[in-house]
C-alpha cells in the first residue's frame, strides 16, 4: 500500500518535498494558499489544492488522519505553522515534520509535539560551507549534530592500501561503510579491497573524526 502524505506550504522547500515523495511512490496532497503555487504542481502530485493553511478545520477535511506522516512547510506565518500543527497531532499523524523560523518557532513546535524540526536554508549553508572548505569532500550529510557522513576522494595515504591494513574504526575512528568506483557502488566493501585514488569512500564517523581525515 501506497504511503500518503500532507504538504502544507508550496514554497522551494515544501514543493520540492511534495514532488520527491511523489516520485518515490507516495499519494501526496500538496496544500497552499497562492493559486499559482499550486498550479505548479498540480500536474505532479495526486492531489493540488489551495486552501487556508492556517484554518484548522482544513486538516479534518481532508481526512488526515489516514495519513503517514505531514509536512508543515510553512514558517513565513507561525500562527499557521503552530496550528497545523496542533491540529495534526490531534487527529493522530504519526508523523509531523515543520520547518521552523527560528529558535523561538522551534520551541513552541516541539512543545506542542512536533516529531521532526528542519531549518532548511540554514542545514544547506552549513552542508555547502563544509564542502566548500573541504575541497576533497564529494558530499556531507549530517546524520546529527555529531556525526555525518560524507563521500571522499581516496586519501593519499589510504591508495593502495586495504582497508584492513588501515584499519580505519581503530585509527581514524570512522567507518567506510561504501565504496563508488566510475559507475558502480559497492555497500559492503571487501576488507582486503585495494583502494584507488580515483575511488570515492562513502565514510561516517563523528564530524571531529572525519575533519581530520
Amino acid at each position: 500500500m501506497k504511503k500518503q502524505f500532507v504538504v502544507l506550504g508550496l514554497g522551494g522547500f515544501g514543493a520540492s518535498i511534495a514532488l520527491t515523495l511523489q516520485q518515490l511512490g507516495c499519494d501526496v496532497v500538496a496544500v497552499d494558499q497562492d493559486m499559482e503555487r499550486v498550479n505548479d504542481v498540480a500536474d505532479q502530485v495526486t492531489y493540488a489544492m489551495q486552501a487556508d493553511i492556517g484554518n484548522p478545520e482544513l486538516l479534518y477535511s481532508l481526512g488526515a488522519g489516514n495519513f503517514d506522516g505531514i509536512v508543515v512547510a510553512v514558517s513565513e506565518s507561525m500562527e499557521a505553522s503552530i496550528m497545523a500543527t496542533l491540529v495534526a497531532k490531534e487527529i493522530g499523524i504519526p508523523y509531523v515534520l515543520c520547518k521552523a523560523r527560528d529558535e523561538r518557532h522551534a520551541a513552541v513546535l516541539r512543545k506542542i509535539g512536533a516529531d521532526s524540526i528542519v531549518f532548511p536554508e540554514e542545514e544547506m549553508g552549513k552542508r555547502i560551507a563544509k564542502n566548500l572548505v573541504s575541497a576533497n569532500f564529494a558530499d556531507w550529510i549530517a546524520l546529527s549534530s555529531d556525526y555525518s557522513v560524507i563521500e571522499v576522494a581516496t586519501p593519499a595515504g589510504w591508495a593502495g592500501k586495504t582497508l584492513k591494513e588501515l584499519d580505519v574504526r581503530r585509527t581514524y575512528g570512522v567507518n567506510v561503510v561504501g565504496i563508488k568506483e566510475g559507475s558502480q557502488v559497492d555497500i559492503t566493501p571487501d576488507a582486503d579491497k585495494v583502494l584507488k585514488e580515483e575511488m570515492i569512500l562513502m565514510v561516517i564517523g563523528d564530524n571531529q573524526a572525519l575533519e581530520k581525515i
